[in-house]
């Protein structure tokens, strides 16, 4: 399997970031670590290993990002509106730095986003607040409603940036033509506290005829051996 390691000086974070991409073609997936995570968790976490297939054939090419959780969501610290603040910095290196570098190594046009628990949380809100540039969005055991690391506080970033609260109000006619293009997975166990969340982002998307598919699993399902089941079967790129 082909592995590249980068690192560069971000000017979006000011600060140095890293990444790691896995494979030579095939659609491209940018994948979110869970909370505070690091680059290389899903490397470490055997996750490379499941898509093995998928990559060593050229049917998908992997780019693992860090996070920026730390100074962003969990800098508890911080004024809310500063940590939600960092987060637009975050999402400003992903469109600017990170998307130009992996289209320079593979310009296939079909791009996925997945992350797992708060990982998921960035790959569906990244998709649905850029759905033009995403073809398919999987969110494993996600979280869609930011406003429980804003101590209550809401103003036009934070709401921005919390999928249950601006899907409702969408009604731009060439966003809500492109949301629905989207291929939208959540995935989540029936046990999992987040289930409820899951649910309605979902009924909030069909509310405004954005077709998704969400997919519920037995028992609580919310940590890595099931999520290195979840992943083959709703990704793609497989005979």
């Amino acid at each position: 399997m082909k592995r590249e390691y980068h690192r560069w000086y971000s000017p979006s974070l000011g600060r140095d970031m890293e990444l790691l991409i896995f494979g030579h073609a095939g659609a491209r997936v940018l994948i979110f670590p869970t909370s505070k995570g690091k680059f290389y968790e899903w490397e470490d976490r055997g996750m490379m290993d499941v898509l093995r297939y998928q990559i060593d054939n050229g049917w998908l090419q992997v780019i693992c990002v860090d996070s920026v959780d730390a100074e962003s969501w969990y800098a508890y610290w911080k004024h809310p509106g500063d940590r939600t603040w960092r987060h637009m910095q975050y999402e400003y290196y992903l469109l600017h730095e990170v998307l130009p570098l992996s289209q320079k190594i593979n310009p296939n046009p079909f791009l996925i986003t997945t992350g797992a628990s708060f990982g998921a949380y960035h790959a569906v809100n990244f998709a649905l607040r850029h759905p033009h540039l995403v073809g398919r969005t999987i969110g494993m055991s996600g979280l869609y409603d930011i406003s429980g690391w804003t101590d209550g506080h809401m103003d036009a970033n934070v709401y921005a940036h919390n999928p249950v609260a601006y899907i409702p109000n969408e009604h731009d006619h060439g966003r809500l033509e492109a949301l629905r293009r989207l291929d939208i997975i959540l995935v989540v166990g029936r046990d999992d506290r987040l289930r409820g969340g899951n649910e309605h982002l979902s009924s909030l998307l069909w509310q405004k005829g954005i077709g998704n598919a969400l997919r519920i699993w037995d028992g609580w399902a919310h940590d890595w051996p099931w999520w290195k089941q979840m992943l083959p079967m709703y990704i793609g790129g497989h005979d």
